[in-house]
């Protein structure tokens, strides 16, 4: 009797451990993202002020829009690295049709339409020519798209855009930025598309074994397009955001935007190995990037420790996340 109550007790033990760390697994993002708040508020009194958290908000919603996209990417074990130079093309394209004589709706459609029409190629890139990794393809057309940018501006930026064009990007709604409302939109659209259809269960299955999906009658190929067209797409929609923030376009904008995306999704929990991620969880580590870039504003620290401080962030991330690996697999 007395080694069975030891056995439960060890039982018990390892059941609250499980428990605590999938608690951690899941809010873990939002628990740092809280902290750090905290912390900030501390160090600097303006920080929990209503003007500087709107602020990040607006300052968070392009990168949030474009991690919503590359967090799909991420689900199916692969990457993005060409959302900056498209969102930059598909600016730039819109840009040259408006002075060109364009209606602001259509040239709105443009935009979006050249994110999609270039995610698109992504897609196809890594499907049909059986390219070896998704890598490859989106460094490829990361500098074809960045160096039609500036063939088609020649390498200057085009302003002067109507209100309609800046509007996600430049209105409020009150106090609350028109782009962070967009945000939460493409947030509970996403919640949705991945939790509630059966291309969104396709999305993780190919993530998580690919071999074992196309066995159960997922159309693997399909999939991949569709993720890699609607990654493109969200990055034509963070254009608009950005065109409304500086009522420009400019081929050289979004530079390091792929790497900001691909942080997000990391620090929100994604996993390089796919199959695990959420677009809760995306949000959150977008709000963090941005949070601690403002905060080092508010104490004076330089671009350069910025910098510095989100390569930390990430690596701590990555690790956290090749932690949690070795657990689940010590489990089995």
């Amino acid at each position: 009797m007395e080694n069975t109550g030891v056995r439960n007790e060890r039982f018990s033990t390892t059941d609250n451990e499980k428990s605590l760390k999938k608690v951690l697994g899941k809010f873990g993002p939002l628990l740092g993202l809280i902290l750090l708040c905290v912390a900030l508020s501390i160090a600097s009194p303006d920080f929990l002020s209503v003007k500087n958290i709107m602020n990040i908000a607006r300052q968070s919603a392009i990168n949030s829009i474009i991690a919503a996209g590359m967090l799909l990417t991420i689900l199916t074990a692969g990457i993005d690295l060409s959302v900056g130079s498209i969102l930059a093309l598909a600016t730039c394209v819109m840009a040259v049709a408006v002075k060109a004589g364009l209606s602001p709706a259509l040239a709105i459609i443009l935009c979006i339409g050249t994110g999609a029409a270039l995610g698109l190629v992504n897609g196809l890139l890594l499907t049909k020519l059986r390219l070896p990794h998704p890598f490859i393809s989106t460094l490829g057309t990361k500098n074809i798209a960045r160096g039609l940018a500036l063939m088609i501006t020649a390498a200057s930026p085009i302003s002067g855009f109507s209100s309609s064009i800046t509007f996600l990007g430049a209105e409020f709604l009150g106090p609350i930025p028109v782009s962070f409302l967009l945000v939460i939109v493409v947030c509970v659209l996403f919640h949705i598309f991945l939790n509630r259809t059966a291309q969104g269960r396709h999305i993780y299955a190919v993530g998580s074994n690919p071999e074992a999906a196309r066995l159960s009658g997922v159309n693997v190929q399909k999939t991949l397009i569709l993720v890699y067209t609607l990654c493109g797409t969200m990055a034509g929609i963070a254009g608009l955001v950005l065109v409304g923030r500086v009522n420009a376009a400019f081929p050289l904008a979004g530079l390091d935007f792929d790497l900001d995306a691909i942080a997000a999704c990391i620090i929100g929990g994604a996993s390089f190995m796919g199959g695990s991620g959420t677009i809760w969880g995306t949000l959150i580590g977008a709000m963090i990037i941005s949070v601690l870039r403002n905060g080092l504003n508010l104490l004076g620290v330089s671009a350069d420790l910025q910098t510095v401080s989100i390569g930390l962030v990430i690596i701590g991330a990555v690790y956290v996340d090749v932690l949690r690996r070795r657990a689940e697999k010590k489990a089995k």
